[in-house]
């Protein structure tokens, strides 16, 4: 059985870092796309960024380029989201997904697999 965990989450000043982490299970996550997406309240879920099977190409939302990196370690079947500079409307619960496409989802129901998410809170 497919699985996604999310962890990494919390409560950090503005300003701060976070690494979230995903972690697929029940199967190899090497040949798929991994995708970060986060919902905050009343809004609706956004696209953060995306890396290919490989790792070698990633794909970023305009809001967070230059802050959030997205990496992933195959061997380990887990993907990263460090997230630099954090500021107080990147407070969002933060979900990954997976999905068999060699080209770049933005769309979080287009992905096969999906996490149950992390909450990150940025404080003032």
């Amino acid at each position: 059985q497919v699985q996604l965990v999310e962890s990494g989450g919390g409560l950090v000043q503005a300003g701060g870092s976070l690494r979230l982490s995903c972690t697929f299970s029940g199967r190899t996550s090497s040949n798929l796309l991994m995708g970060w997406f986060r919902q905050a309240p009343g809004q609706e879920r956004e696209f953060v960024a995306a890396i290919s099977g490989s790792g070698y190409i990633t794909y970023y939302t305009d809001s967070v380029k230059g802050r959030f990196t997205i990496s992933r370690d195959n061997a380990k079947d887990t993907v990263y989201l460090q997230m630099n500079s954090l500021k107080q409307e990147d407070t969002a619960v933060y979900s990954c997904a997976a999905s068999y496409s060699l080209q770049v989802l933005r769309n979080y129901h287009d992905y096969n697999y999906r996490g149950q998410g992390t909450q990150v809170t940025v404080s003032s």
